[in-house]
């Protein structure tokens, strides 16, 4: 009966008529809206205020966790090989000493340029020229072409460049030319022989 009475106040309840200063005299339900907008409003302005913020900062954490999380996983997995890669290392630093023993220093140019030479002799083959072009400086290396022209058979040409890709230095061959030469079954063949130097980064 009282819900029914403070129901039928409100319908006749004219909102011009309300005195905000004066709020004791209002019905009962009119207060109770009045509480309750007050209170979602407080709650509303409390979220964008308060709550907001910490959600935003809550996922900028959340986020920062993620990455280092992946970070730590990257971390371990090295950490549990740690010893496959020092011993990687070991057999790197290996293979690269092996490998630089195979490269001629400045005083031992002179003997593969004999070495080249004795392989030509030794295949029947005519020297024409053996010179050494400038050197030509890489990053971590330097280059050191050799241009080489012989004349011979075919045959002798092969096993002429068969012996110097087996020399125990490393020498690389490039920019083959072959061509027939006059009054004869043999032939002449220009080729670029490249040998190679470490250079020191540190040492300029």
């Amino acid at each position: 009966m009282a819900f029914q009475d403070a129901l039928k106040d409100l319908q006749e309840l004219d909102i011009n008529n309300l005195d905000l200063e004066a709020i004791g005299t209002w019905p009962i339900l009119a207060k109770s809206i009045l509480w309750a907008i007050v209170l979602i409003g407080c709650l509303v302005a409390g979220f964008i205020y308060d709550i907001s913020p910490l959600r935003e900062k809550l996922a900028t954490v959340t986020a920062t966790e993620q990455t280092l999380r992946e970070d730590y996983k990257r971390k371990a997995f090295k950490a549990a090989n740690l010893a496959a890669y020092r011993k990687q290392m070991i057999e790197m630093e290996e293979t690269f000493g092996a490998l630089l023993s195979q490269l001629p220093t400045d005083t031992e140019v002179p003997g593969l340029l004999e070495d080249i030479t004795e392989e030509g002799v030794s295949n029947g083959l005519e020297i024409s020229s053996i010179k050494l072009q400038p050197e030509v400086k890489k990053e971590f290396y330097v280059e050191l072409p050799i241009s080489i022209e012989v004349k011979g058979p075919y045959h002798d040409l092969a096993a002429f460049v068969s012996g110097i890709a087996g020399l125990p230095r490393i020498v690389t061959l490039h920019d083959f030319s072959i061509s027939n030469t006059k009054g004869g079954i043999d032939l002449s063949m220009s080729i670029t022989a490249k040998t190679y130097r470490y250079r020191d980064p540190e040492a300029g």
